[in-house]
């Protein structure tokens, strides 16, 4: 644990007088609180009842013997103590959530195990495959267990070590280490019914006109705009619609006719679909494809091993 987290720990004891000490839990519902001031939004975030987060707060109040909001008919605020306990707080949960990051790490390491994420497609690519291939053929008794991502956990779950390596489209942000796999061009999805469906090859100028699926706000900001291609060469801002978290969500919603995508030209093969179309993208930057990873994980040794497959695995005969 930091010295900030033994610090708050101290902190939230000795304003407790000696009593029953604050769950890690209780003070993360404290947390959502202050930032929503409002019980029913942060009992919505929370996916709990009001009447729940209301008995857990008071519960933690008494625990800690301070009042840390004041409750009124319409809204909610932080007292002076809820104020100076907040910072303490935060520095708790990400104390533990380092100790619970760095004992799952180690659980697997013993234990023999490597948590491998990917992003749609990925499992089945030739560079996926060739990989985890040679990484059991060379280390038969180590459990590969395959974790399935979305665009908005993709780069978090690495950093939480949710997994310890993945298999994603870059760009990445930063603190993600990338080794790049290969390159294929994009490609643009359309409803078959759209004119320019017609066209064998189309320019980021002819989609002018046209709404993009959003990606999810979570997901880094520099893969969000590389996946929309933002901005566009021709100054036009590019005119938004329904949001997706995968990619059966961009899928459904150019089946539905109420936006077009971007995806790598392999979607063609993976992802045949009634009512949509694949054109050429002629003028957008080709996307790769990597192996991915934590910067504070890259030296740990199912991390390290991997890479290292990923270096070599690729050119072997065969």
């Amino acid at each position: 644990m930091s010295a900030d987290g033994e610090l708050a720990l101290s902190s939230l004891a000795r304003s407790n007088g000696g009593g029953s000490e604050p769950s890690v839990h209780q003070l993360r519902l404290f947390m959502t609180l202050a930032e929503e001031l409002h019980f029913g939004r942060a009992a919505a975030r929370l996916f709990m009842s009001q009447p729940a987060l209301s008995k857990q707060i008071r519960a933690l109040e008494r625990r800690l013997s301070l009042q840390l909001v004041e409750r009124t008919s319409r809204a909610v605020e932080l007292t002076a103590s809820g104020h100076a306990l907040l910072p303490q707080a935060r520095a708790v949960t990400e104390a533990m959530a380092n100790l619970c990051h760095v004992a799952e790490v180690r659980s697997r390491e013993i234990s023999g195990r490597i948590l491998v994420g990917t992003l749609a497609a990925e499992p089945a690519m030739p560079h996926t495959r060739a990989i985890l291939d040679e990484l059991h053929r060379l280390h038969p008794h180590l459990v590969i267990e395959m974790r399935s991502l979305n665009f908005i956990n993709q780069y978090a779950a690495l950093v939480r070590g949710e997994v310890d390596v993945a298999f994603l489209r870059p760009p990445a942000p930063s603190g993600i280490q990338v080794y790049q796999l290969a390159e294929e061009p994009r490609i643009v999805c359309l409803p078959s019914d759209d004119p320019l469906a017609e066209q064998e090859r189309i320019t980021l100028a002819d989609l002018s006109t046209r709404t993009m699926v959003t990606m999810p706000p979570e997901s880094p900001r520099v893969w969000r705009d590389f996946w929309a291609v933002n901005p566009r060469p021709n100054g036009i801002p590019i005119q938004f619609g329904p949001p997706a978290v995968d990619v059966e969500g961009v899928l459904h919603a150019i089946s539905r006719k109420q936006a077009i995508g971007f995806l790598p030209s392999s979607a063609r093969d993976f992802y045949p679909r009634p009512g949509i179309v694949y054109r050429d993208l002629v003028d957008a930057p080709p996307c790769t494809m990597a192996l991915t990873w934590f910067v504070g994980n890259r030296d740990r040794p199912h991390v390290a091993l991997i890479r290292k497959i990923a270096r070599t695995a690729l050119h072997r005969p065969g």
